[in-house]
């Protein structure tokens, strides 16, 4: 149930709305009846008589609505029909101004913000599964909800922006996503969006402004100390702040976006498969793209910029960088102080460069450099930043070799923390072991599920989630992970779905063994298709397909099946 501050706002809005109203309708149906019962009139017989107060009610409220009934329940005297005449006026006036005023109630826009905040608490209330809040709806949150509904998890949606509430409410998500236009720096909000219940799992903050994304932050520890944030923040002075709250994860999509160019230089096929895992519609598992290490520039040393230029650093790549305040970088190899057009890229050795970073916080200007560099030098590597979601189709048509779009980046990894908190762990463990061993999961993972896109999930041996398989282990019975992924169509093969990782007390264990075997409580980590996931959760809750998958023989089911089964065995 909503709270009683709640209700009570909304009564409050319409009570002061509609008191007049309603005081007139009282006023003009007291008037109306005791005028109506004092009138002289006459029987059937022709006799003196007054209409009872219950007659005089009815009377007045079919006249008063313009209904007409006739003359009940006798025939008036002359006295009675002009009294009538004046209910009729009354009444017709008085419902005129109340149906004013009920419309313009519900156009007010005081009583439309207390009656969404009423529905929008009640509708979060009645969350029985897990779910996350989202607050910013723009490009970022817009690609995360899309995300969240793929993988069929719930969120909660806060904006400020009424245009992207209503926009909210025309998506075609596989699950209801409630939307809340407010502030979401107002603890109020925060409360009704859910953020003290038990079944809230995390929040995220996506909002472009960083000092709101720093106070929504620390409202939220204040008001729920142990629930996980993740929030967007690329300065140094928010992140510090962040980071002394606790338990929060902070997404700098410009470092990640470096971090992976790091990673595409050094271990290209780690970053293949992880630009699979997070659904890059321009990666093809088994296709990685190669990164050149000759002469760079980079345009535009900004946030990006400056940090394309620190994990440039890192493997030894000194690039030129063309930006009109760019003064006394380190290890530069030239500045050019200049804007970056076709006379700047000249410059800068455009003829001999390996690729070009179009790195400014303006699209226009971030094309205009990719068409320069085109002219200049077509086999040039490019990297763009795309700073709108609005301008996808033309940087699809400008076909640079990387694009960097923030918030897609940024919807990207917060969805792989909000999966399961194991994929970058993965992803971190496979870098460590080399690009042989990665090479190992990607050729298994493509065997597996051939050219479809990798699907990510996250299965807990439970009652939840497992419920069969929890019942055999309880049992004393062994289990091992390649029984648990056996076909049941054919049980010669394995279902789509490869194990990447498996969390057991605290320890990990990476790309485990089909002779694993289970334990109560193991979360799995696992990539496959999305048939994959839904026939493996068919068999941990199915006692039958899990005994079947175990035994290889197909018992029978039902009392009377069991029971022909077992007078054909007895002797």
């Amino acid at each position: 149930m909503a709270t009683t501050s709640e209700l009570d706002r909304v009564s409050m809005v319409v009570l002061r709305y509609m008191r007049g109203p309603i005081f007139a309708l009282i006023i003009v149906y007291a008037i109306g009846i005791t005028g109506m019962a004092l009138m002289p009139g006459l029987d059937a017989d022709g006799n003196p008589a007054r209409m009872s107060l219950f007659h005089a009610f009815y009377f007045f409220t079919y006249t008063a609505t313009t209904t007409g009934f006739g003359e009940i329940p006798n025939e008036f005297t002359d006295a009675q029909r002009l009294w009538a005449i004046v209910c009729i006026y009354m009444g017709v006036i008085a419902w005129l101004y109340a149906i004013g005023s009920i419309f313009r109630l519900v156009q007010n826009p005081h009583f439309l913000l207390a009656l969404n905040e009423h529905r929008f608490a009640r509708s979060v209330q009645r969350i029985r599964q897990p779910f996350f809040i989202v607050c910013g709806f723009g490009d970022t949150g817009s690609l995360l909800a899309r995300g969240l509904s793929d993988h069929w998890l719930r969120g909660v949606i806060i904006d400020i922006n009424p245009e992207r509430i209503k926009a909210l409410g025309l998506r075609d998500y596989h699950v209801d996503m409630p939307g809340l236009c407010a502030d979401p720096a107002v603890p109020k909000h925060l409360v009704d969006a859910g953020v003290r219940m038990p079944n809230c799992k995390a929040l995220v903050i996506l909002t472009i402004n960083e000092e709101i994304n720093s106070r929504i932050s620390t409202m939220t520890r204040l008001l729920n100390p142990d629930l996980h944030i993740l929030c967007r923040s690329s300065s140094k002075r928010h992140i510090e702040h962040l980071n002394s709250l606790g338990n929060i994860t902070i997404i700098n999509p410009f470092e990640i976006f470096a971090q992976l160019l790091s990673m595409a230089i050094t271990a290209p096929r780690l970053h293949n498969l992880n630009a699979c895992l997070v659904r890059n519609p321009g990666a093809k598992l088994g296709e990685p793209v190669q990164i050149p290490t000759g002469d760079w520039i980079i345009c535009g040393y900004g946030r990006m910029g400056r940090w394309m230029y620190r994990y440039f650093g890192q493997h030894g790549i000194k690039p030129v960088i063309i930006d009109p305040e760019a003064k006394n970088v380190e290890g530069a190899a030239r500045i050019i102080n200049q804007h970056a057009n076709r006379d700047s890229l000249l410059a800068a050795g455009i003829e001999h460069a390996a690729g070009v970073v179009a790195g400014t916080d303006n699209d226009h200007v971030n094309l205009s450099i990719l068409m320069s560099v085109a002219a200049l030098k077509s086999g040039a590597f490019t990297i763009v930043r795309q700073n709108s979601h609005e301008n996808q189709i033309a940087f699809d048509a400008a076909n640079a070799n990387l694009v960097l779009q923030s918030s897609l980046t940024t919807a990207r990894r917060v969805l792989k923390h909000l999966i399961s908190p194991q994929v970058q762990i993965f992803i971190d463990y496979l870098r460590e072991q080399g690009e042989d061993i990665c090479e190992q999961a990607v050729d298994r993972l493509r065997l597996l599920i051939g050219d479809n896109p990798p699907h990510l999930w996250h299965v807990v041996l439970n009652e939840a989630d497992a419920s069969a398989a929890i019942e055999h282990l309880q049992q004393g019975q062994a289990l091992s992970l390649g029984e648990l992924r056996r076909d049941p169509h054919n049980l010669e093969v394995s279902l789509p779905c490869m194990p990447l990782s498996i969390t057991r007390g605290g320890q990990r264990i990476m790309l485990p063994a089909d002779s694993e075997l289970m334990q109560p409580g193991d979360e799995l980590l696992f990539c496959g298709t999305e048939n994959g996931e839904r026939m493996l959760s068919a068999s941990m809750n199915n006692v039958y397909t899990l005994d079947y998958l175990i035994t290889g023989v197909d018992k029978p089911r039902g009392y009377l099946f069991q029971w022909f089964a077992q007078r054909a065995t007895s002797p």
